[in-house]
């Protein structure tokens, strides 16, 4: 038996819901250039952080020195695995990885740096200073004038170069960005590491003044301190002893940094500049 045909409703047209400005953009790196040093092994922090800003819609250009890798207990990664891992996580399909090795202790190697994410990608918008030099220290007496000139020349002198050569080369668009790593030393000791503290403070300290001199152009100038984290080198009695100093219970891992500096890198984080910042879990000395 056929049931008569039922009068037919119309759904009334659903209006689109108005965009908030508090609505976040998935991709706010979209377009964006990024240069992320000492991106060199997929444990540690540089790798993190391009992987985020991949994510976050920056096409990438990731810098390595092999040699040191291969000089440290850890060892050398294989680049272009390393590279592969940032392209895995592209946010935008426009969007692209490129790579390469330089010696930072070298006065000519940022500049050079510099100038080849430029001629790969036709523009740079953000910087993250994340190399150093591992080894090569001491106590006050123990130190030379070799091992201070050694961690100046990589951990504060090549970070400034980079930082002038990006200013040099920065376009005037919005989203300029600097970002350097410092190390905790103004939090408490760092025994047996004064070559390397003593340059990552000078890093530091001059953070206000690079700032004062690139906002005029819109280019924000931070640096992070990300604590102990866990990038292969904490071990047996140093991890017990390290892990009740977290208030949060827990290493540091390569990802914790990296979510803040990439947010650092993002238009949301456009009013922070000349700051010294520490994402280390509540970790204290004791």
């Amino acid at each position: 038996m056929d049931h008569p045909p039922q009068p037919h409703h119309e759904e009334p047209e659903q209006s689109p819901i108005p965009l908030s400005p508090l609505n976040r953009d998935p991709l706010p790196l979209r377009g964006r250039v990024a240069l992320v040093t000492g991106a060199s092994r997929r444990e540690g922090i540089g790798y993190a952080v391009a992987r985020r800003l991949a994510a976050y819609g920056a096409s990438v250009m990731l810098h390595h020195f092999r040699p040191h890798d291969e000089s440290q207990p850890w060892g050398g990664d294989d680049v272009e695995a390393v590279a592969d891992g940032v392209r895995s996580v592209l946010g935008d399909p426009n969007a692209r990885v490129a790579h390469i090795g330089a010696d930072m202790a070298d006065p000519q190697a940022p500049a050079r740096v510099v100038e080849a994410t430029v001629a790969e990608f036709g523009h740079l918008d953000v910087l993250v200073a994340n190399h150093a030099r591992s080894g090569g220290d001491g106590t006050l007496a123990e130190i030379t004038a070799d091992m201070l000139d050694g961690h100046w020349a990589v951990d504060a002198r090549s970070p400034l170069l980079l930082a002038q050569a990006f200013a040099a080369r920065h376009d005037g668009r919005p989203g300029g960005r600097v970002l350097f790593m410092t190390s905790g030393q103004m939090h408490g000791p760092m025994a047996g590491e004064v070559a390397y503290a003593s340059a990552k403070g000078a890093l530091a300290q001059i953070t206000p003044t690079i700032a004062a001199e690139l906002g005029p152009r819109g280019i924000t100038v931070n640096t992070l301190n990300p604590g102990p984290v866990q990038t292969g080198y904490i071990e047996g009695e140093l991890l017990e002893r390290v892990v009740p100093m977290f208030a949060l219970g827990r290493l540091g891992e390569p990802d914790d940094p990296a979510r803040l500096l990439s947010w650092l890198a993002t238009d949301e984080a456009a009013w922070i500049t000349g700051q010294v910042i520490s994402s280390e879990g509540g970790f204290r000395f004791t």
